[in-house]
């Protein structure tokens, strides 16, 4: 049976830096909901023309593709309108993962998905890391790496299930207070946990 670690967390806590690490050091093939939730959007496609339709032109850059600051101001501001986009890109990501998952050879693999349970997509994986930080930690990281305020940083934190109900799910909890060794220390004793 194929092993496919579901790797989640809240965002901004180290779920890029533990795939990474998996693919180089172990040689596992990664599949990123991300790329497949930014593929369903992409310019002429029809779930971009629906969230055009409902948002209208403004929600475009100059090239036609989505404006993902602009949309972003909405959905981390309205609950209504993040639950609408959700329910339009969950089941193409949900559908694309599947199928990758089918067609990787490979007999242990790693689907990184931040909203695994948002988006239940809880059953495409056969066990569940939780990477975790502090809040304070996973807010100042945010703000860093995406020049956000705390107010913006924590919209996104909160349109997000919490990571003490995410890590009561989780099969292995990684945590990320300290440092990059000892995150990595995690990741390879759970590897070999089966």
């Amino acid at each position: 049976m194929k092993r496919v670690i579901g790797l989640t967390g809240g965002i901004a806590t180290g779920k890029t830096t533990v795939a990474d690490y998996l693919a180089n050091a172990y040689n596992l093939p990664i599949l990123d909901a991300d790329i497949y939730a930014r593929e369903a959007v992409a310019v002429n496609s029809p779930l971009l023309e629906q969230i055009v339709k409902r948002h209208g032109e403004q929600i475009l850059l100059a090239d036609g593709s989505l404006n993902r600051e602009k949309l972003g101001e909405i959905i981390f501001n309205q609950q209504e309108e993040r639950l609408w986009i959700d329910s339009l890109i969950h089941p193409y990501v949900s559908d694309r993962l599947s199928l990758a998952i089918k067609e990787t050879p490979a007999k242990t693999l790693a689907a990184v998905v931040p909203l695994l349970f948002e988006a239940g997509m809880t059953d495409l994986v056969t066990e569940i890391w939780v990477v975790t930080c502090s809040e304070k930690q996973q807010l100042e990281r945010l703000m860093q790496r995406n020049q956000l305020t705390a107010e913006q940083a924590q919209a996104r934190i909160s349109s997000q299930m919490s990571l003490a109900q995410k890590k009561k799910k989780a099969d292995i909890v990684l945590d990320n207070n300290s440092n990059l060794e000892k995150l990595l220390q995690q990741v390879d004793i759970a590897i070999f946990r089966q």
